[in-house]
């Protein structure tokens, strides 16, 4: 299989990565609101590309319980609207697997999947979990479905105290089919809102769920549990939006598209 080899992130990156969650020169704010907060960032160097960075306040969650949701893939399908299908394929090292995961778009856009390689870091101040697109040579793109591209995608988790943290959430992906820029800023002043504050609801519930759902297995936490086939890292190879069949759905208007209601868009204030 030619192209880049797939690596595990190194120390440098994660670094890398939690600086940019934090800084906010160089970003554009687009939504500020009931504790929620959304940037975007366009790329000089690619104009049809954007970052998305969106931050929540969550006083009434742990950092280890938010870092606990977003690595429970059980837990994921009972909070997850949009999720189709989702799974993990093999561990790398102690902190690095390969997983899918599909989804469902507004319709008429087609729904998307993505297979990537994500990383997890706890740090000395809360957590990093991050992923980019790679090709597994079992997990072809589907007929049915766009097959995105995640550039960098991940969580930066910090700890505000031993209930309270702050969950920000950057990404760069290509989402493939020529979309128009207002589909971006839809996606920047509501779904990204609408999503952070479902992931908070998701966290205030977790502790119960997971009491009653094989409370200790944590392999995020704890390796050995992990039983997940071992995978060889050079059988992956980073997956690059050019390679890959463009959909056209430049045409889509905005009357057409099925945005989900407006939900949640107070409910954090009670929190």
């Amino acid at each position: 299989m030619s192209g880049d080899p797939a690596l595990v992130p190194d120390d440098r990156a994660f670094d890398n990565f939690r600086r940019e969650c934090t800084r906010e020169d160089g970003w554009n704010m687009t939504y500020n609101k009931s504790r929620c907060t959304v940037w975007t960032q366009t790329l000089e160097e690619e104009k049809s590309l954007h970052r998305i960075k969106c931050r929540v306040l969550c006083n009434d969650v742990a950092a280890g319980t938010m870092y606990d949701v977003l690595h429970d893939i059980d837990y994921r399908m009972k909070w997850d609207n949009n999720v189709i299908e989702t799974f993990d394929i093999a561990k790398l090292t102690v902190n690095a697997d390969v997983g899918y995961y599909s989804w469902k778009c507004p319709k008429p856009l087609k729904n998307r999947d993505v297979v990537a390689l994500r990383s997890w870091l706890p740090v000395e101040d809360g957590y990093i979990i991050m992923n980019y697109s790679v090709k597994h040579p079992e997990f072809p793109a589907k007929k049915d479905l766009v097959r995105a591209v995640s550039i960098q995608t991940g969580y930066f988790i910090q700890s505000l105290g031993p209930s309270s943290c702050t969950l920000t959430y950057l990404a760069q992906v290509d989402p493939k089919g020529s979309l128009p820029k207002w589909v971006v800023n839809k996606s920047s002043q509501l779904l990204a809102p609408m999503t952070m504050k479902r992931i908070h609801k998701a966290c205030v519930k977790y502790p119960a769920w997971k009491a009653c759902n094989n409370p200790t297995h944590k392999p995020w936490l704890y390796p050995e549990q992990n039983s997940l086939p071992s995978m060889p890292l050079g059988e992956l190879r980073v997956q690059h939006a050019d390679s890959l069949e463009n959909i056209d759905e430049s045409s889509v208007t905005e009357s057409s598209l099925a945005l989900p209601d407006k939900e949640e868009h107070s409910d954090e204030e009670a929190h």
